[in-house]
């Protein structure tokens, strides 16, 4: 790490800290949930004090530099090397491994490979069991002690509505279903592999985003990488937030279209680059764009930050643009009804061009989907390699999901799926309310389920991680490079299956690990959570 570029990097982040704090404030409108959290909604990006970024960058340059100094120590031999290299009658051939891009892998991940892949011997719901795991080579390898931690709480998982469960009066159509149909398909849609339930669950879907029709993936990510490159390409421009998935990204790339980057919910930014593309055309040719797709997320699982969807709908009309909408995190999880940032911001679903979402997280189950216009269904039918050449779905997935939502929808008679919504939508509001009363610095708005904490310094993630196991809290810790340089997080995510004692003994953990690890850096002052959200704002209608 070279002093200039750690001087830029400085320079910068004094340039954003005068700035002020980043946020922006959304009227909501619709049904919101009762008495004073009708009002405006806001998202804030509080910046850390500067002394943290000095330390951060302090600690980062400590760690590369030992990091050398271990790097020199193998290569002469005083210490055994334990990464993948080439072998010595191939050392004329081009290099199957890069080394100095595993640098960091080998100097700075392995160290604290143990907050990650945790083997979990349970169901992951609100709590699970661990199997317990040490090194002796520095994470190196693991070995099983045999020992089990028992009940450790979950806030790392995607189970906002609490479907991932063992239940078996909830899963006895699921239980009907696999004796049914069995477990697999082995078969695409378009041959042998086109059941029934698929085509139920196809037409709920489609019922439940109030859209046209819809077509299901087995797999989530895949619905994003192997749908894009059906919709757009050479000749066409995509205008993608900055903070956009993997699965976007790649998408993106596969597609062959032309990409540009707009900063994350900016709509000054985006607005810049759709005029700039309206009136330029194509680099060079200065031809029209075939198709201009504006690439977003309902809620940025790394931010918490929900989209601006009504002010990004207004600029997509204004430039005849498409628009991509990524419900992965938002639905199930916003909404009155669970549907999402639509019925969030009340905006009409068919002013969203592509709708797209996971099963993974808010219905317990996996795959995804592709909703809209009958015509766009249609087409990706037959041009979507996902559809195409992807196994269908497993039949007790479909189940699953179909389950879900008919709990979501009431159709199964009962009020549970609004139970659910409603709770997890009073345990977001909650949990963010007391963590900012403590002083930590987290992102996001309040609507979103997605809690990310910011810890900023690489020794203090690990800390924490560590820290948190010791107290029986599972979590999940995010750094460099997955996030800026100088962002190190930790991402909580918050269940409708999660208790007001469960979130109470997370949060005395917490404040007892802030205060012991000096993660406090919230500068603001905050008044106390039933100010806020009082519980009867969450009760169900009589």
């Amino acid at each position: 790490m070279s002093s200039g570029w750690m001087s830029h990097l400085l320079v910068m982040y004094v340039f954003s800290e005068s700035s002020g704090v980043r946020s922006h404030v959304g009227h909501k409108n619709g049904h919101g949930t009762a008495g004073a959290c009708r009002q405006n909604r806001q998202e804030s990006f509080e910046q850390a004090p500067m002394y943290v970024a000095v330390m951060t960058y302090l600690g980062y340059g400590i760690v590369t530099l030992f990091g050398y100094v271990r790097d020199f120590l193998r290569a002469v031999g005083l210490e055994k090397c334990h990464v993948a290299q080439e072998r010595d009658e191939q050392k004329d051939f081009v290099p199957l491994y890069q080394d100095f891009e595993n640098f960091y892998t080998r100097n700075l991940y392995m160290r604290v490979r143990d907050n990650w892949n945790r083997p979990i011997c349970s169901l992951p719901g609100p709590v699970f069991d661990l199997m317990e795991r040490v090194s002796d080579d520095y994470n190196w390898t693991f070995r099983l002690t045999g020992r089990t931690i028992h009940n450790v709480i979950n806030v790392g998982s995607y189970n906002y509505l609490g479907f991932a469960e063992n239940n078996a009066d909830f899963l006895k159509t699921v239980a009907d279903t696999t004796c049914q149909f069995g477990v697999g398909v082995c078969s695409t849609r378009q041959e042998m592999g086109n059941l029934s339930i698929h085509e139920e669950l196809e037409k709920l879907v489609a019922n439940f985003l109030g859209v046209e029709s819809s077509m299901t993936f087995g797999m989530g990510f895949a619905t994003n990488s192997m749908n894009i490159p059906a919709l757009v390409g050479k000749g066409c421009l995509i205008l993608s937030d900055e903070l956009n998935h993997t699965s976007l990204i790649l998408g993106a790339r596969l597609s062959g279209a032309t990409i540009r980057v707009f900063k994350h919910n900016n709509m000054h930014s985006l607005e810049k680059m759709l005029r700039e593309a309206v009136c330029s055309g194509q680099t060079r040719t200065h031809r029209p764009w075939k198709k201009i797709l504006i690439i977003v997320e309902g809620i940025y699982s790394m931010e918490g930050s929900v989209v601006r969807l009504p002010e990004i709908i207004a600029l997509k009309k204004k430039y005849k643009a498409y628009l991509y909408l990524d419900e992965a995190h938002s639905i199930g999880a916003v909404g009155p009804s669970g549907r999402g940032v639509t019925e969030l911001f009340d905006v009409d679903p068919t002013d969203v061009d592509v709708m797209m979402g996971t099963f993974t997280k808010s219905f317990g189950a996996s795959g995804g989907y592709i909703a809209g216009k009958k015509e766009l269904v249609d087409y990706l039918r037959s041009h979507s390699h996902s559809a195409v050449y992807a196994s269908a779905m497993s039949p007790p997935v479909t189940e699953q999901i179909i389950r879900a939502l008919k709990c979501l929808m009431g159709k199964d008679g009962s009020t549970e799926g609004i139970r659910r919504i409603r709770q997890l939508a009073e345990n977001s509001r909650y949990f963010r309310a007391r963590l900012k009363e403590m002083g930590f610095i987290i992102y996001g708005s309040d609507d979103s389920p997605v809690v990310p904490i910011l810890l900023y310094m690489p020794g203090k993630v690990v800390a924490f991680a560590r820290e948190m196991l010791d107290r029986r809290i599972g979590v999940v810790v995010v750094g460099f490079p997955a996030t800026p340089i100088t962002e190190a997080r930790a991402r909580f995510c918050l269940s409708a299956a999660h208790t007001r004692d469960m979130l109470n003994q997370v949060l005395h953990h917490l404040n007892e690990v802030g205060d012991r690890l000096c993660l406090k850096f919230s500068r603001r002052k905050y008044s106390s959570w039933p100010d806020l959200c009082e519980e009867t704002d969450f009760e169900l209608d009589s």
